[in-house]
């Protein structure tokens, strides 16, 4: 399969292009850029920095990649974007690299979908098969785990961790970490229940929504102080892969969790 690079585009001698990418009219992309098999550049796209993109990807019209992240104490240094495979990223998206105080990347894993006029910040790492509505915003450092659902317009303050299988709902200002499985609302977020269709959906077992509702309802519900409801939550509930990322969920985060 043949690459296809329209004449118009500008490719640095440095960049390297696997077999069958498609780089769309206009398009500039850098001398330190990886770009893997299959994967289709659209028109006016500029994709610089130390940046690797992997297979398949479809990146569309006017998107930003790769550029120096909007923090004050950069320099210059060698930091990275790193996206995964099989993403669809939509148009005007801005994805910034790391900085060298952070983690030194932005990291994308496989199979998201990030609409239009999203923007990525440095540092940010997401999971794999999350949906990012159009215009939703992360600053820098944000955490989003699998299987993650942002509507439109959500924005998300720096350092904020999103669990597994959230669903944050249009127009949210998330401040706060975002439970696994959870459903937040509002300005700020405030939480509305499980995302029971997301756990159907993703095909978690009858008896685990259970222990999830269990932990739910310990949680917010019993009156209980965090502390002591993460400890009658290791006492009484089944083990599970999903209760434990629950419980390990809230014993990690720094930033407080939404209530």
């Amino acid at each position: 399969m043949k690459m296809s690079i329209h004449r118009t585009a500008i490719i640095a001698s440095g960049a390297r292009l696997g077999e069958g990418v498609k780089v769309g009219p206009f398009t500039v992309i850098g001398e330190n850029v990886e770009i893997g098999a299959g994967t289709e550049i659209g028109a006016f796209v500029h994709l610089d920095g130390w940046t690797i993109i992997g297979r398949d990807n479809i990146i569309k019209d006017h998107v930003s990649i790769g550029h120096a992240p909007q923090y004050l104490n950069y320099k210059n240094e060698k930091t990275y974007v790193v996206i995964g495979n099989n993403n669809t990223i939509g148009e005007f998206v801005t994805i910034h690299r790391g900085t060298a105080d952070g983690i030194g990347e932005t990291r994308i894993g496989h199979n998201n979908l990030i609409m239009s006029h999203c923007h990525i910040a440095h540092d940010c790492n997401l999971g794999n098969n999350i949906y990012l509505g159009s215009s939703t915003n992360l600053a820098g450092h944000v955490n989003i785990e699998n299987d993650a659902w942002l509507e439109e317009l959500v924005g998300v303050h720096q350092f904020v961790n999103i669990g597994k299988l959230a669903h944050i709902e249009f127009q949210t200002k998330v401040t706060k970490d975002v439970l696994p499985f959870i459903m937040v609302n509002g300005h700020p977020a405030r939480v509305e229940g499980l995302n029971y269709k997301g756990m159907k959906k993703f095909g978690l077992e009858p008896a685990v929504i259970d222990e999830i509702v269990r932990a739910f309802n310990i949680l917010y519900n019993s009156g209980l102080t965090i502390n002591e409801a993460v400890e009658q939550m290791d006492q009484e509930l089944l083990a599970s892969k999903e209760v434990e990322d629950f419980i390990r969920f809230i014993k990690k985060s720094t930033r407080g969790i939404c209530r």
